[in-house]
């Protein structure tokens, strides 16, 4: 079957391996869609932290079920997604129900090989069955469902400003979420096309150049001088989230969901006088996933707006160069499995 492997940091292959055998508490997810995400791209540029090569990367994963075992709910032909974080179920952190935290978290793509190749198998616990979806709605389950715990981690209500730094397909998932819970929400990013792509797809009323010399003066206008009361990072660029925490309103939150290898640096003094809550939000659990979809179905949020590029997986370099080009529009790019 066909494989995509990225071998060291620059480098891609494209092999032929075996296909996966079914095994006890295991389906074969014939795979159809794979979305390139940001882990994938700090993979492929030797920046992704936790992370060891050769390794097969994806985990935004859309594809139907070739075989499963009894015991399950699933059929063959069944359209899927994948939840792709395989938790140990012992730690603390999972017997609190974190389980998108275990001590022993194995995320599939990043610690253990992905999904971009025809055929994988999956535990059938992180299989969701969802026919009423199309392939392509179903591959950007994954990186909405990240949105949305970042989300559900701030105590904001309805219509109070939130900020969301960057508007990749994370930022766009957790603007679309935190439109969904009522929040008036304010794009930031230093890409001009992409603020524009808030205004015109999802109708985010506000939106800030980040590199524009008045940026702090336009969010401080924008909410009356008070600031957000919750601010998202969904960059993972070390000095857009130290100088976020200038953004954050009195009593505010927080929320990093973009991740860098770097120390963060902030001032002590000005953060305690605000008294402000400094939150990671990681992966995401099957509630987050169950609200996604719920979402989609109800047509609250259309997640194929955000594809932009798709690439058949013979020209997966190309797709990869895409992704990382700044000139090439891109928002949400797809490699297609099924050819």
């Amino acid at each position: 079957m066909k494989t995509i492997i990225c071998q060291e940091p620059g480098k891609l292959e494209i092999v032929q391996s075996t296909v996966p055998r079914l095994s006890a508490g295991h389906s074969i997810i014939q795979i159809e869609k794979v979305g390139i995400c940001g882990t994938d791209i700090h993979a492929f540029d030797g920046t992704q932290p936790y992370f060891e090569y050769p390794r097969i990367l994806g985990h935004e994963l859309a594809g139907r079920i070739l075989e499963t075992t009894p015991d399950s709910n699933l059929e063959k032909g069944d359209l899927v997604t994948v939840m792709p974080y395989l938790n140990c179920g012992k730690c603390i952190a999972c017997r609190k129900g974190k389980t998108n935290c275990c001590a022993q978290m194995q995320v599939i793509g990043v610690h253990i090989d992905g999904g971009m190749r025809r055929y994988i198998s999956v535990p059938n616990h992180l299989i969701i069955k969802e026919n009423q979806l199309n392939i392509q709605q179903l591959a950007l389950i994954e990186p909405l469902a990240i949105g949305a715990h970042g989300v559900a981690r701030a105590h904001f209500v309805a219509g109070d400003f939130v900020l969301v730094i960057g508007a990749g397909p994370i930022g766009l998932g957790t603007m679309e979420m935190a439109k969904v819970r009522g929040a008036t929400v304010i794009a930031m990013d230093i890409n001009p096309n992409r603020l524009q792509f808030c205004k015109e797809a999802l109708n985010i009323p506000y939106t800030i150049l980040a590199t524009a010399e008045d940026s702090m003066d336009s969010l401080r206008t924008i909410t009356n001088g008070e600031m957000p009361i919750a601010v998202f990072d969904c960059t993972g660029n070390l000095n857009a989230i130290n100088r976020a925490f200038e953004y954050v309103a009195h009593g505010g939150e927080y929320i990093l969901i973009g991740l860098q290898k770097g120390d963060i640096i902030f001032n002590h003094p000005a953060f305690h006088k605000r008294e402000l809550t400094l939150m990671s939000s990681r992966n995401a659990t099957i509630q987050d996933f169950e609200h996604v979809i719920k979402n989609v179905k109800e047509k609250a949020v259309n997640p194929e707006k955000y594809i932009t590029h798709q690439f058949e997986a013979d020209h997966i370099r190309e797709a990869f160069k895409t992704c990382t080009s700044t000139s090439s529009a891109v928002i949400k790019v797809l490699v297609d499995f099924s050819s």
